[in-house]
Formats: C-alpha cells, structure tokens, sequence
C-alpha cells in the first residue's frame, strides 16, 4: 500500500509541474509567434489583444476565433464572421497565417488574459550632447553558452554517478543476506524509498517547468557573422545551475545511503577500514609516534609525575613555515631590491594606461564608436553593398526586399515616423520602437547599422503601402 502511496504522490507531483508548463507555454508561444505583430496591452503592427477573446465569445464566434488565428484570410473569404470583418479594417495588412494546435491558441489567449504589466526601471546615461537615453543590457551571449555547455557536463557526470550509485545499491539489496536486514529496519527502509520518490517527482516537476524551453535559436540570417546558435539566456544559467545542485543532493544522498546498507552488513569491517583511514591521516598531518613506542622520545625532566614527549612538530606547518620564509626573500629581492616587478599602484597605474591605448586603438581600427548622435550617410559603394546584405537578411521580412512596405511601413517614400535624417533611423534601428520595430543592437554592431540605415535611405522611390508619419520633402 505503501508504495502505490509514493507513486500517486510523485505522479501528482508530475502533474501539478505539467500545469504550471501550460501556463509557461503560453507566454513562450506569444513571443515566438505573436510578438512580432502585437502587443498584450497596447496597438502595434496588429491590434491590442487584451480582452480579445471576451470580445469573441460575446459576438458568438468563440469557435470561430481559432480559424481567424489559423488563416485569416480563409476565414474572410467565407464571409461567416463579423469579428473577422471589423478587425480587418484595422491594417490592409493580411494577418500571417499560423501553424498551431487549439490547445496552444488557448495557452496564448490564456496568457493573454492573464498578463500584467511589469514595472520596470529603465537605466538611463547621458550623451555628448546632453540628451538622456535609454541604455539596453543584452547578455554576453558567447559566455553563456560556453557556461550552458559546462553545466550540460556536470549534470551528465551527475547522472551517470547517480546510475552507478543506484546500480550498486540495487546490487547490495538483492542479496540474500540484505534481505533480511531490510526486513528488520523496513522502517527506515521505507522513509528512504519516500524521499528518493520525492525527489523524483520534485525533479520532474523542474523539468516539465524549466525556462529552458523558452531558449531562443538563431536561424540562417537572424543574426550577425559571429552570433551563437543558441541564446542562453541568464535565467536559463540560473535553472540549469539549480538543477546541478538538486542533482549533487541526490547523489550524496544514495552514497551515504549505500553507505549506510554497508555497515548493515559489515560493520565490523568498515570500523576496521575507517579506523586505519584514521590513523594515516594522523600519521601524515601530526607525524605523531605511536602510543607503544611513545617511550622512545620521552624527555629526562620529570614534573610532579608528569612526563613530556618530544614530538615532532606537524609536517604542514613546518613545510609552511619554510614557504613563508622562501617567499619573504623572494618577494623582497623582486619588489624592493631588484625591482623586476611592479608594486600595486605602479600596476595600476601601467594598466590604466595600456587599457586607454587598446580602447582608443580598437575603437580606431573597427570604428565602433558611431551611435545615434554622430552617425554619418555613407555613399561608398562597399558600404551601400554591406548594408544592402543586411537588410535582405534582418529586413525584409516586416519591409520587402525594395523596401516598399509589409507589416512595416514603407521606407521609399517621403512620410517618415521617427524621422529621415540617418541619426535618426540609426537610434530606431538601434533601439526598436513601441510600435513593434525590435531593436538591432543585440543583433548588428554600429558600424553595421550605420550600413543599413545608409541604404535605406538610398533606396528610390517605389509604390508600395501608403505613407505613414509625417512627410519631409527632399
């Protein structure tokens, strides 16, 4: 009965890890297939999407609104929906069609539903011209794979000592001998059993809730040259780390279990083998003599019946002692005498200085010290070339391959949002927009965005979406 108990209870454990999944999966679902267009809270490229569910089951189209997600464009056609038809006059834009199950349109709408916005504190610096702008941290992506590789590592070393170790207790238990030790401590048989399924199920339920899910790759052209092929994020790092440590406890905890089986059934052997561990390590960290022949170092002098012993002193503190005396004379000679090496603020000093050199040199050789507020119109055949393989490969998605206009506005003609100056489309590249522009700066370096914002605006002139913002005359 015992064990049906444990299993029910780590299967619920498995359960309640799948339900809080679904609701993960929702906010993961949003941001790989609805992020691009639209925002929970807000208009963007497509409408806000608060509420949209409510609104489509109080038009009686509940069911309808898996098919407006599935192909929008199937479901206007049919001419069916109300719903379909007013949203359509949002954007002449035809909503993408989507490959999803009904099941993830929920866990979306689910989310949707649910989410709340988060209070953030933008950081802030000032630049050269006074103006105040918002500083975007992205994470040092290449460092966290390289960390995601070693914590995968550790975790398979884990596993296997986990199997080794659950291997060997299986071993121990099924002889005939064990058996009937078991049978006289099931008790404490029993609790450990309990803890190994919570553990289990515990494990599961990471695992079915891990953020991990929500790791983001970067396909054929997403990215710039040199970008990773998978975005470790540092709440990935976080998770994979704590799993590490969860899986450490599990594997102390069936060695000490084995351990424990051992002494079971040889204890007078592991007290003999402990004890002679013991006594050797005395040996190597006190180099004590032994107790029958303490009578060869016993001194001459005799206190009111009490005799000393000659002991030598402990071998790691004399060897101790002789380092810190090698190095006095070493560290005196090369510092103070010699001079070979510096002294702390000379170090400092010398690193400062070399670092402003590499910076100021590095900067001049990549000229990556162009921003929003000193960024120049490029006309160099190379550099137009550069930046028209950037926006074929970041760009065309939202704007077309000549620029004329998709889910983004069109970039040939006069009517600009955010400006027409290349400072301008430098800081929307660079930053995104609300509106549903993503930033670049995670992506391309300045000199790249300075490339492409040069060939946007050398585009000519080509009719495509209706003008949008406001129009500035060449």
């Amino acid at each position: 009965m015992k064990k049906y108990f444990n299993i029910s209870l780590a299967a619920i454990i498995l359960f309640i890890g799948t339900q809080f999944t679904f609701a993960q999966d929702g906010e993961q679902l949003f941001k790989a297939k609805c992020n691009a267009c639209h925002m929970v809270d807000k208009n963007s490229t497509g409408p806000v999407l608060k509420g949209v569910k409510q609104k489509w089951v109080d038009a009686g189209e509940a069911e309808m609104l898996y098919d407006w997600v599935k192909n929008s464009t199937t479901l206007i056609a049919t001419g069916k929906s109300q719903m379909a038809n007013k949203i359509q006059s949002f954007s002449p834009s035809a909503m993408t069609p989507q490959v999803v199950t009904n099941e993830e349109i929920d866990a979306i709408l689910g989310y949707i539903d649910a989410y709340t916005p988060p209070v953030v504190e933008p950081t802030a610096t000032a630049t050269a011209g006074g103006d105040v702008t918002n500083v975007i941290t992205v994470p040092n992506y290449k460092k966290n794979l390289t960390l995601f590789y070693l914590l995968i590592v550790v975790i398979v070393v884990l596993i296997i000592g986990i199997i080794i170790m659950s291997t060997s207790i299986t071993s121990l238990v099924k002889s005939d001998y064990f058996k009937k030790k078991i049978e006289e401590n099931s008790s404490k048989t029993s609790t450990s059993v309990n803890a190994i399924l919570v553990l289990i199920g515990f494990l599961g339920l990471m695992a079915t809730n891990n953020p991990s899910h929500a790791l983001t790759f970067s396909y054929p052209g997403e990215g710039a040259k040199d970008a990773t092929w998978i975005l470790v994020e540092d709440i990935d790092l976080y998770f994979m780390l704590f799993i590490n440590i969860i899986l450490l406890f599990v594997l102390l905890y069936l060695r000490r279990m084995f351990r424990d089986f051992i002494l079971m059934v040889r204890p007078e052997a592991v007290k003999l083998k402990k004890e002679r561990r013991i006594k050797k390590i005395n040996v190597i960290l006190t180099d004590a003599v032994a107790i029958d022949e303490e009578h060869t170092i016993l001194m001459q002098h005799e206190y009111d019946g009490i005799r000393e012993l000659d002991n030598n002193l402990p071998p790691w503190w004399v060897w101790g002692f002789y380092a810190t005396i090698i190095f006095a004379v070493i560290y005196i000679f090369d510092y103070h005498i010699l001079r070979t090496s510096d002294l702390q603020i000379q170090a400092y000093d010398k690193e400062i200085a070399q670092s402003k050199i590499d910076v100021d040199a590095y900067l001049s050789k990549m000229a990556m010290n162009v921003d929003e507020t000193n960024a120049t119109l490029l006309t160099d055949a190379g550099a137009i070339s550069s930046g028209k393989a950037l926006f074929d490969a970041n760009c065309v998605v939202c704007h077309n391959p000549k620029g004329e206009g998709n889910i983004g506005p069109n970039l040939t003609d006069d009517a600009w949002i955010y400006g027409p100056d290349v400072k301008d489309l430098f800081k929307t590249l660079k930053y995104g927009t609300p509106n549903g522009m993503p930033e670049h700066a995670s992506k391309l370096n300045p000199i790249q965005i300075q490339q492409v914002s040069s060939f946007v605006l050398s585009l000519p002139i080509t009719a495509g979406k209706e003008p949008q913002g406001k129009i500035y005359k060449k």
